[in-house]
């Protein structure tokens, strides 16, 4: 059960999509607090560059996740 590799995939689309509405929540709600507050143009950079970097990381486990099929419709 722990091995499935049904269950893996589940679990890696999940946090795939866990990781891509996580990051733009996290960018839609800091570029808020960025207006409101007035952060300096450099925090909003940072910002935005972690969010990129979550993008970043729900694409490259997409990307395994797609490989990982592929992989498998070759074989079977």
């Amino acid at each position: 059960m722990g091995t499935d590799p049904q269950n893996k995939a589940g679990r890696e689309g999940r946090m795939a999509a866990l990781a891509i509405a996580g990051t733009g929540l996290f960018w839609v709600g800091v570029t808020w607090a960025g207006a409101q507050f007035g952060w300096e143009n450099r925090t909003r950079a940072l910002m935005d560059l972690v969010a990129m970097a979550g993008f970043a990381y729900a694409l490259i486990v997409t990307y395994r996740l797609w490989r990982a099929r592929r992989n498998d419709e070759d074989e079977g």
